[in-house]
Parts: structure tokens; C-alpha cells; sequence
């Protein structure tokens, strides 16, 4: 069964670039992102752990970790990241997880559980494990995507997700089509006009279901 958003995700143990992790011991309080790849030392992939790399402080300002996966070992992983490295210009501060054994893989509904992968597997072979997912620090899903092999993933978007998740946390809003932080924010149907103003003061009513307001504090 496929993990739908607000499922809390499989924890697991596996062994990383960092030495072992429990996953859910990891996240902390934190917010986290996994993101997938098929495997190391393939183009598209060492653009884009490079992106994350060069992401590093803002993801520090967000109170979020990140961790990669591959399907191949550590000591390729290591390897691997001298040219994360030499590509990005920077340190790839965090993480990536051996996942060898596709255990991640299949626990994260990347693959089918009884799919077949031949030694020597080549990134065609584990296509489908090329994912993001960010969890809340209560250790639930709250947003994925999947991408196909011949399409870099926009981290810019990524934060964006991350930034509007965070915003809407707890708060009866919503965001609306390509918001960024700052603008205004949707007010949630739950709450009547009356109780709107209550909350956030003046709200823009564009159509009786469509209330914007100002982004909270």
C-alpha cells in the first residue's frame, strides 16, 4: 500500500555516510526531506544532490535535515561525493543511505515489493526509486513527488513546498498557486467570516469560498 500524506512513515535502521541512523531517531524534532536516486555516479543525480548542497544554509534556516539514498553501497557513496563536491563547490553536508538491499526502497513504495533487480543493475533497473518525500517533525508525510529519470527535480520548488507547509502548520490557511513567502494566504473554509476577522483582521472576500488574507506572523 502506497504511504499517503499524513501517514506516519516507516522508520527503519540503515547504515549511511554518517554512520548508522534510526530514521525516526534522526528526524528529532526537526523537519526532514529523502530524496531518492537509482543510482551513484549517474549525471542527473550528481546535479542535483549538488543543488542540495549548495542549499545547505537554508535548509539550516528551516529547521529541516536532509538525507539522500542510493541503491548502492557507502564506500561508493563516499566516492560519489568528491564529485557531489567538485560539481557543487561546496561540502554535501548530509547524509546518504546504503540501500542496497532496496529495504528503503520498498518500505517507501519506490518499487514494487516483488520486483526483480539482477546484479550488476544499472539506474534503467531502479527507475521508479527517484523520490521526494518531507515529513513533519511529528514523523508524518506531508508532501511527496516522483520523478522520471530524464527530468532534474527544481529545489527551488522543494523549498517553496517546505516553506508553504511550514506556513499553513497548525494555522486555518491554505496557500495558493505558486505562493511564495511574504504574500497573502487563503483562509481555510472552516472558518466563517465573522470568525475570519476574529483571527486575522481584514480578509479580501474574491468569491464567497475564496478569502485571502495577510500572511500571519
Amino acid at each position: 500500500m502506497s504511504l499517503r500524506i499524513n501517514d506516519i512513515v516507516p522508520d527503519f535502521t540503515a547504515e549511511t555516510t554518517e554512520g548508522t541512523i534510526s530514521f525516526h531517531e534522526w528526524i528529532g524534532d526537526s523537519y526532514a526531506i529523502l530524496f531518492s536516486h537509482p543510482k551513484d555516479f549517474t549525471p542527473v543525480c550528481t546535479t542535483e544532490f549538488g543543488a542540495v548542497a549548495r542549499l545547505d544554509d537554508e535548509w539550516t534556516k528551516r529547521n529541516t535535515k536532509v538525507i539522500g539514498i542510493s541503491v548502492d553501497n557507502v564506500a561508493d557513496h563516499v566516492k560519489w561525493k568528491s564529485d557531489i563536491e567538485s560539481y557543487a563547490g561546496l561540502p554535501a553536508n548530509f547524509p546518504i543511505i546504503d540501500d542496497t538491499s532496496l529495504t528503503v526502497a520498498k518500505l517507501y513504495d519506490m518499487l514494487p515489493a516483488e520486483a526483480y533487480l539482477p546484479d550488476g543493475r544499472t539506474a534503467a533497473d531502479t527507475a521508479a526509486v527517484r523520490s521526494v518525500f518531507i515529513i513533519g517533525p511529528d514523523k508524518k508525510l506531508r508532501l511527496s513527488m516522483t520523478y522520471p529519470m530524464s527530468v532534474g527535480r527544481n529545489f527551488a520548488e522543494v523549498i517553496r513546498a517546505l516553506d508553504a507547509l511550514r506556513a499553513t502548520d497548525g494555522q486555518p490557511i491554505a496557500t495558493p498557486a505558486d505562493w511564495k513567502p511574504g504574500e497573502d494566504v487563503i483562509v481555510a473554509l472552516s472558518l466563517n467570516d465573522e470568525q475570519a476577522k476574529e483571527k486575522f483582521g481584514e480578509i479580501d472576500s474574491i468569491l464567497p469560498y475564496l478569502r485571502k488574507t495577510k500572511q500571519p506572523a
